[in-house]
């Protein structure tokens, strides 16, 4: 059985992608858990702080998550990038062949994690350079595979939107993007 999205949030990730990702994923009625990696309170790169529903050290490692989502942001994407709890999950749930979303400077940990090799990515313009394994793109999201990665803040509605629809279907996504008014 599935635990649903898992989203995780490191000090120092970029509020309006997380809480884009979180929002559009529940809207399409998802079950999104915000999962803290250092801390149940976690305060974002311009000093907002989110709850998270649950702590990576209490969440169990054998969880069946059916997506893992990695809010960029810095330092929050560094942070994602050298916690070896987050590379074991990415890790695991690339083995599996299960989808794994990044945003922005978040990218770093999917390189770090090393499952981009040879695979068609994007990220924030200035994290190009150290996704040396991958095929780089400047599209605003790009999925290669059960892979997908956005640039950033002014992309994070098409990449929630592509997450839908990679998650639940193009139909859910279509509607959702008409009720929000987002222009396509």
């Amino acid at each position: 059985m599935s635990a649903g999205v898992c989203v995780l949030l490191a000090d120092g990730f970029e509020e309006i992608e997380a809480v884009t990702i979180i929002d559009v994923l529940r809207r399409a009625e998802l079950d999104v858990t915000t999962v803290g990696v250092s801390a149940r309170e976690v305060r974002g790169a311009h000093g907002i702080a989110i709850v998270a529903d649950a702590l990576l050290e209490e969440v169990d490692e054998t969880a069946d998550w059916s997506a893992v989502i990695l809010p960029g942001g810095i330092p929050g994407a560094t942070n994602l990038r050298d916690d070896v709890r987050v590379q074991a999950l990415v890790k695991r749930q690339d083995a599996a062949t299960k989808p794994v979303a990044a945003i922005c400077a978040a990218p770093i940990a999917l390189e770090q994690a090393g499952i981009l090799a040879g695979r068609a990515v994007t990220s924030y313009p200035a994290f190009a350079d150290q996704l040396t394994s991958a095929n780089y793109s400047e599209d605003a999201v790009v999925t290669d595979g059960h892979i997908t990665t956005s640039r950033g803040v002014g992309t994070a509605l098409a990449f929630a939107h592509r997450l839908v629809t990679e998650l639940k279907d193009r139909t859910t996504a279509d509607r959702l993007a008409d009720a929000m008014l987002v222009t396509r």
